[in-house]
């Protein structure tokens, strides 16, 4: 697996950066979380690069406020008619 190191000055991270991994973990979720509501990767991707699967991935994002379902007013009634 190709990987990416990023050097970051600890001095402009918040208290929780010093405490490593956690720290890590929650940092490559927000990246990916960015990166999914602007469009720039697919959930399944986001998932992938915060060690989630893809559900887990839609359900934690929801639950960071970020919408996970991108339809219109008419792909939505569409969606939601009856057969």
């Amino acid at each position: 697996m190709n990987t990416m190191i990023l050097e970051l000055p600890l001095e402009g991270l918040p208290a929780a950066a010093e405490r490593g991994e956690q720290f890590s973990d929650e940092a490559r979720f927000l990246l990916a979380l960015k990166l999914f509501e602007t469009g720039r990767i697919s959930s399944g991707k986001a998932g992938t690069l915060c060690g989630k699967g893809r559900v887990a991935f839609l359900i934690a994002a929801s639950r960071a406020g970020v919408p996970v379902v991108d339809l219109t007013d008419e792909e939505l009634a569409q969606e939601f008619a009856r057969p």
